[in-house]
This record gives structure tokens, sequence and C-alpha cells, in this order.
């Protein structure tokens, strides 16, 4: 025999009534008007759905009071059960990652090509309550890393979020700095090409972090702004006799966290609008003193600005973006250093114009063709140390960049480009790359 409790046979009750009662409305439709009968349907239809709602209700509880009946009984379910369940939720990493991998062919000398795993990156969340998350990630380059071989094993992002408001949040740790559109969204899967960009690897240094705190908060007209103090660069480090000042100003001076000179800090302002359909515009400043009270370097401060846009209309996205960078004060630097190759400049900048035209094909999947200018100078001018010892203004290096980004699954690209060289053309080459993130 089946019973019912007393809660579910009044509604069982009630669900028989409102039948027969709508079976007698039919019976009297005849004598009845047709506002009548209609009312008597919405009264019915009404009675009817809060029925329902009760016998759902009922249902999910005696659902919970089954889970709670077969759960293990514990020390600390039976003292706050409502804690612990709080404490297991909160108690979840959400992993996340992204990696490339590359081949790399000079058109004019096959002897120089190469294949690399460029990046396997694992990252991490953690979220302590409603309003406390630790974000971290953990990079390997070029696939090994010890002191015989080329890679790196480094901590790119170590910090503590702690929301202030609901459009408000605080920032405590290793942080990308916000400058330019590729130094927070980085992965692969994210830009256009086997390589990131000259402009923002050379003159941006990819990927930028530092130490630090920072505020970030968004409007309801679409902006968000970005404050923050950190460490800053080290001028100190500056190798005269290394390429790698030419390569990358800022990058070879970088600290990245490791034991990092903070006698001097560093501050950013950035914002950014997306507050109509499609478009992006934003811009940042980076400035500070770098000179980090060393012997020999005294007031040296640095102002690295950038301004940026991307527009999206249909399947087009056209995008563009200018920096520049000044250093102060390397008049005396430079001195000491005459007679090395390579000197500290003064100014540098870099720009680009890029457009990809994304169409859809079978299989969810998506082809990019698209096309980059991009013009970059690292040592644009240099600070007057005398006729004669002044070094002279290197030549803008202008790259070319044509090919297209093949997504064969959410989170999977497969890149292929030619890039060209105006300063030398023996540099040119084709490059094939796989990416993916998740």
């Amino acid at each position: 025999m089946i019973s019912f409790s007393p809660r579910r046979a009044r509604i069982a009750r009630c669900l028989a009534i409102a039948a027969l009662t709508s079976l007698g409305a039919s019976t009297q439709a005849a004598a009845a008007t047709q506002e009548e009968i209609e009312s008597r349907l919405q009264a019915l239809a009404a009675q009817v759905q809060v029925l329902r709602d009760e016998l759902a209700a009922l249902k999910a509880q005696n659902a919970a009071t089954a889970a709670r009946a077969a759960a293990p009984v514990n020390a600390a379910s039976m003292t706050a059960p409502a804690a612990a369940v709080a404490a297991e939720e909160r108690k979840s990493v959400d992993w996340f990652g992204y990696g490339e991998l590359n081949y790399q062919r000079p058109t004019d000398d096959s002897s120089g090509s190469t294949a690399d795993v460029g990046r396997f990156v694992l990252g991490a969340s953690y979220r302590f309550d409603d309003r406390t998350r630790l974000v971290s990630e953990l990079e390997i380059e070029h696939a090994i890393a010890s002191s015989e071989d080329a890679g790196e094993i480094e901590v790119e992002q170590a910090w503590l979020e702690r929301e202030i408001n609901g459009s408000t949040f605080a920032k405590l740790g290793l942080f990308l700095i916000p400058s330019g559109m590729l130094n927070e969204s980085h992965e692969p899967t994210r830009y256009y090409g086997v390589f990131r960009n000259f402009v923002e690897t050379a003159i941006i240094p990819s990927t930028w972090r530092e130490l630090g705190v920072a505020l970030q908060g968004t409007t309801t007209s679409g902006v968000r702004w970005d404050v923050g103090l950190t460490t800053g660069n080290d001028l100190s480090k500056w190798d005269a006799g290394s390429t790698e000042g030419i390569e990358s100003p800022l990058g070879s001076i970088h600290q990245e966290g490791q034991l990092a000179r903070a006698g001097d800090l560093s501050g950013f302002v950035a914002a950014n609008y997306t507050g109509i359909p499609g478009l992006g515009l934003g811009a940042s400043l980076v400035g500070g003193d770098i000179s980090q009270g060393q012997p020999g370097f005294d007031n040296n401060k640095l102002a690295l600005w950038e301004a940026h846009a991307r527009w999206t209309p249909g399947a087009w996205d056209l995008s563009a973006l200018y920096a520049h960078g000044h250093i102060s004060n390397t008049a005396s630097v430079n001195l000491r250093l005459v007679g090395n190759p390579v000197l500290i400049p003064e100014n540098f900048y870099g720009w680009y114009a890029q457009a990809a035209y994304v169409a859809e094909l079978p299989n969810a999947w998506t082809l990019a063709p698209f096309a980059r200018f991009e013009r970059v100078n690292t040592a644009s001018s240099y600070a007057f140390i005398g006729a004669g010892l002044t070094p002279s203004a290197l030549d803008a290096q202008d790259v070319t960049t044509v090919g297209f980004n093949l997504n064969i699954a959410p989170g999977v690209v497969v890149k292929l480009d030619y890039q060209s060289f105006n300063r030398n053309s023996g540099s040119d080459r084709i490059d094939v790359g796989l990416g993916y993130a998740f």
C-alpha cells in the first residue's frame, strides 16, 4: 500500500478538486459566456501552479533529507554542518594554463631553423571566501631549465585579490602591469601570429610583472581603471657589452620579483573603455625612478606611455597601438660606459596596425587570415655626451607579418605566418605554431 504524508495528501486532493472543477466548468460551457470561461480557466491555472510549486518544494525537501541521512557522520558535520559545507565549497582549486610550440625557418638559410616548446604554463586560483582569492602561474620556457640550458622556470604571477565592493578590487603580490593589449592577455589563443608582436615585447616587455599593490575598478559606463605602486626597473642592471638592451631596453633591466631592489618605487595608471559593443579604447602610463639608489645612478626617471584601440565590426578585427619610452639623466651614466657597444637610450618607441578577418568554418572551426605592420626603434635618440661620443640613433625596424590563425577547438589554435624585415632581409622567416589555453 502506498502511504501519503498529510501535506502530500492535501496537495493530491486539491489537484483532484481542480480537475473535477475544470470538468464541471466544461459541462456548463454552453451556458457560460466566453469571458466567464476565460476567467474561470485563469483562476484554475493559478491554483494549479501554486500546488505544483508546493509539490516541487516538498520533493526538494525530501531529497535534501535523504542526502543528509546518507552522508557519512563526522564530528565536524555534527557540530557545524553549515560551516563545514561552506568551507568545503571554498576549498576548491581552479586549474588553468596555456602553452605554445613553434617552428621557425629563415627563408635564406634553412640551417638556422629551430623547433621549440616556447612556453608551458600551469596556473591555479584558490578562493578563500566570497571576497578573497589567490591567482598564481608557474611557467617553463624552452622545455628545459638548467645552468647549461636556455630555458627558465619562473613564477609569472602570484597575487591576492580582495573585493572591496562589487566594482572595486585590491591586489597585492606579483602581478602583470596593465600596459598595452597583450601583457595581461598573452595566451597564444588571444593574439594573431605565431609569436607576440615586436612592439609589445621590445618596447613594452612581455610579460612585464612587478611586486606591488594595486586597485582595479569598473564603472557602469564601461570603463575599467587601474592604479598601482610597484617595484620598478633597475638601471644598474644595464649590460653595455650585451645586445640585450637593444632588443628590449626595459626587458633587459626588469626585476621580475627576484630579490628586487626597492629603494625607488614605480607607479602606473591605466584606463580601458568598452562601453560601445565592438569597440575598445585604452591608455596607460608607467613611471618612476629606476636608479634604485645605486652608486653612479641618480634621478634616472622612466616614463612609458601607450595608447591603443580595437574595433571588431562583424567578422573584422582591427587594432592599433603606439608606445613611447623615455629615461632621463642618462648622460652621466653613459659617460662611464663609453667604449662599450650598447649605451642607454634616452628615447625608444614602437607602433603597429593590424587587421584580421574571422571566418566561420564547418565543425565550429574558425579561420582568421591577418596582416600586421609594425615599426620599432629601441634607441631613437641618446642624451648628448659630447661630439664623437654620443651614439647615433638607430634606424627604425619595420616588420610586416601576414598569416592566419586556425582555431580547431575551443582553446586550440594552429598558426602560420611569414615575417619580412626591412633592415635585414636575411631575417625573413616562416613560422608555424600550435597554441592552447584552458
